[in-house]
């Protein structure tokens, strides 16, 4: 019976995925115990891999070091709330407003990161994360849109901006589109497909063709990449990167072939996040929001999780149903829609034909803002509830 209940489940999550994120409801068996807000903070958990291009004088190794990280954030990005053994599963979609606060330490340097879901419909999450010693710091956004084909197709709308204010440098950072496989086996697992570009304004572009397994074979979350200089048509390959995103990948040089380094992930670990106990936290940051449906999904408990689910979600509904202009009004803490041309966009994007900034898709090109961070403060929001606290 247990089965029979879990494939009509299954079945009918299935029928219902069509658009963006927020209109799609999982079976909590395939919930993980964390929100989207909490994705972002992949780019930030190893502060050493974040600032390492910081600490390379060499313009061509420092373009190099930020493919390395951000291949190396890849896993913990799509492989939501599990690892590569256990699958994959999707995250609780984040209400509007919902926050996301920490920071991350290691031998070297501390990441502060800032993520914050500025739209319900549709979906846009926008984050920041900062390191003040080595002057580095990367801003982003996106949209989600999902459809079935056989396969949860999962398309991203939006870029991100990597910032290395030492050596004024400037990185155009793509968020690849998709597809989630698996659904009527063991587990669910991501696979990536397409070709990306990371733009350096040093005149460096790192050319990134995700592949997967198929119906005629292949390998799961292959990857392989070449960095070359902008201005050469012929695409010279100055490194090489081959491998398995999830597992690990090795660069070699263009010229030589001579290996360079290989990146393991299990000899990488990331650091333990640092955040306000969720005791302290107000009812806006995350991990407080959702602690209920988040201790019940750890425990296996998908009954109480939907249950708790419920709630938080039907209080977001009272909050629209009191108030029609609830949501037109809504002013985010911490980011600010522009919808004005920008600049160091479209001076990288220019180097990669049809990349465009979409900015109608996600009311606005998001950017964090320092003078409305400066006067954020708990309790956010003059006090009102986002979920229906009774205490």
């Amino acid at each position: 019976m247990a089965s029979k209940s879990r494939f009509s489940s299954l079945a009918a999550f299935l029928s219902s995925i069509k658009g963006d994120l927020a209109n799609i409801t999982s079976p909590p068996a395939f919930l993980a115990p964390e929100s989207v807000v909490e994705i972002c903070t992949c780019w930030a958990e190893r502060p050493s891999i974040y600032v390492a291009a910081a600490r390379e004088p060499d313009s061509q190794r420092r373009a190099l070091l930020v493919l390395k990280w951000l291949l190396a954030s890849h896993r913990r990005q799509f492989y939501v709330g599990a690892n590569v053994t256990a699958g994959m599963k999707k995250p609780l979609n984040a209400f509007l407003g919902e926050i996301f606060l920490g920071q991350w330490t290691d031998d070297v340097t501390t990441v502060k990161s800032v993520t914050e879901q500025v739209s319900h419909h549709p979906p846009v999450t926008a984050c920041y994360m900062a390191d003040e010693k080595y002057r580095v710091w990367g801003e982003g956004y996106s949209r989600v849109d999902m459809n079935f084909t056989g396969v949860l197709n999962v398309n991203q709308t939006g870029h991100s901006m990597f910032y290395l204010d030492g050596f004024e440098e400037q990185f155009l950072i793509p968020f690849p589109s998709f597809k989630v496989k698996g659904f009527f086996s063991a587990h669910l697992y991501p696979e990536i497909y397409g070709t990306y570009h990371v733009v350096s304004s040093s005149g460096f572009i790192s050319e990134i063709t995700y592949s997967g397994r198929g119906l005629f074979g292949g390998t799961k979350n292959r990857v392989d990449a070449k960095m070359y200089q902008r201005d050469d048509e012929s695409k010279t390959p100055l490194y090489i990167v081959s491998g398995c995103w999830s597992e690990s990948f090795t660069i070699y040089d263009g010229a030589t072939g001579d290996l360079i380094d290989t990146w393991v992930p299990e000899d990488h670990p990331p650091s333990t996040l640092e955040e306000v106990p969720v005791s302290q936290q107000d009812a806006w940051e995350s991990r407080c929001a959702w602690k209920e449906v988040i201790a019940a999904l750890k425990a296996g408990d998908f009954w109480r999780a939907a249950s708790e689910k419920s709630k938080v979600e039907n209080a977001q509904r009272s909050l629209r149903k009191a108030d029609p202009d609830y949501v037109s009004k809504w002013e985010p803490l911490f980011f600010t829609a522009s919808h004005e041309p920008r600049p160091d966009f479209e001076a990288l994007a220019s180097a990669v034909p049809g990349w465009e900034i979409h900015s109608s898709k996600t009311k606005g090109v998001w950017r964090f803002d320092k003078q409305k961070a400066g006067y954020a403060q708990r309790p956010y929001h003059g006090g009102l509830d986002p979920i229906g606290s009774e205490d």
